[in-house]
């Protein structure tokens, strides 16, 4: 099972026709390709855009991020989603600002939180090293290509193609890198019947010319999601709000939150109920389904911060899952 020369130039010849044009592909900075790939690590590129604009203006290399408070660095990434990254991203900051940033696979691989692929796409988008960047995407494409039954939930067959493409890569290693990438973003689709007519491989495509292209690709039955049910007080006195900052670990770890109860509690012992709301966020493996209550808390209780709404918006990070109960904040502040 090879990739051929001609499938190779065919890819190239359409990417360089068909390209979206996205701003971090203005660059080949180690540090902005970085930036946006970790960005881009399960969240879609129509999302990633503006973050990765106002990011960018407010670390521009890798010393200003390194500078900063966690908490600037989670304000700035509010909304984004899955903050593990943004501690990751910190933290290496701090690491490249003392040595530099690694121009091997071996090192952009050591920083923290960077995985095979996103080392694999770094190293060919910022140095040309032909380091294959393999994620469910491009195993999709190229299961199809080949109509391979393999399990692309097996570490196996992501190895297996991982070094058929190493034996592919052209010198264009960061275009090659980038065009297998948005073939499966807008041609060959994850849902759905994929646009084999706009496809350079439609001729050569296995699974095409069987007809059997939503066949492939074979992966594990997902796993259903956890569903947690939380009542969510939104505790205001004196034009103030209630907000705790959560735990070390767990979901939203070290973001800011308004007090948060699985399972219920007794809203009234905090105070009159102005309003309520329902509100849902689905996460990757948990589902909160979750009623809001705006409460005119009775004291300041101790246990939680007691800030502005102005204050809240401008300085805590706080994550979408709470987005529904922002508007009670925005409210006053108006």
């Amino acid at each position: 099972m090879e990739l051929s020369n001609e499938a190779v130039d065919l890819l190239l010849d359409w990417f360089s026709k068909n390209k979206r044009v996205l701003p971090w592909r203005r660059t080949r900075d180690p540090y902005s390709v970085w930036i946006s790939e970790i960005m881009l690590q399960q969240t879609r590129v129509e999302a990633v855009k503006d973050y990765y604009l106002r990011f960018l203006s407010r670390f521009p290399t890798a010393e200003s991020l390194a500078r900063a408070d966690e908490d600037e660095v989670l304000k700035a990434w509010e909304g984004l989603g899955y903050y593990s990254r943004a501690r990751n991203l910190h933290a290496a900051a701090k690491r490249i600002a003392k040595e530099g940033f690694p121009d091997t696979y071996e090192g952009i691989r050591s920083l923290q939180g960077v995985g095979d692929y996103t080392a694999g796409a770094i190293s060919s988008i910022a140095f040309s090293l032909p380091r294959p960047a393999v994620d469910g995407n491009v195993l999709r494409v190229l299961t199809r290509y080949f109509a391979d039954d393999g399990n692309i939930d097996d570490n196996r067959t992501k190895k297996n193609f991982t070094d058929l493409l190493s034996r592919a890569y052209p010198p264009q290693a960061g275009d090659f890198c980038e065009s297998l990438m948005e073939l499966g973003a807008i041609v060959c689709v994850p849902n759905g019947a994929p646009f084999c007519g706009a496809c350079p491989w439609e001729k050569l495509c296995m699974a095409h010319r069987a007809g059997e292209e939503t066949r492939y690709p074979v992966r594990n039955e997902k796993r259903a999601r956890k569903l947690v049910n939380a009542d969510v007080c939104v505790l205001m006195r004196d034009r103030k709000f209630a907000v705790e900052k959560r735990g070390e670990k767990g979901l939203l770890a070290n973001l800011y939150g308004f007090p948060f109860f699985e399972n219920g509690t007794e809203t009234e012992s905090f105070g009159r109920v102005l309003a309520k709301k329902k509100a849902k966020h689905i996460f990757t493996h948990v589902e909160w389904n979750m009623t809001g209550y705006l409460i005119e808390a009775e004291e300041f209780f101790p246990e939680y911060e007691w800030k502005s709404a102005e204050e809240i918006i401008s300085s805590c990070a706080i994550p979408s899952a709470f987005k529904a109960f922002m508007t009670w904040l925005n409210e006053t502040v108006l």
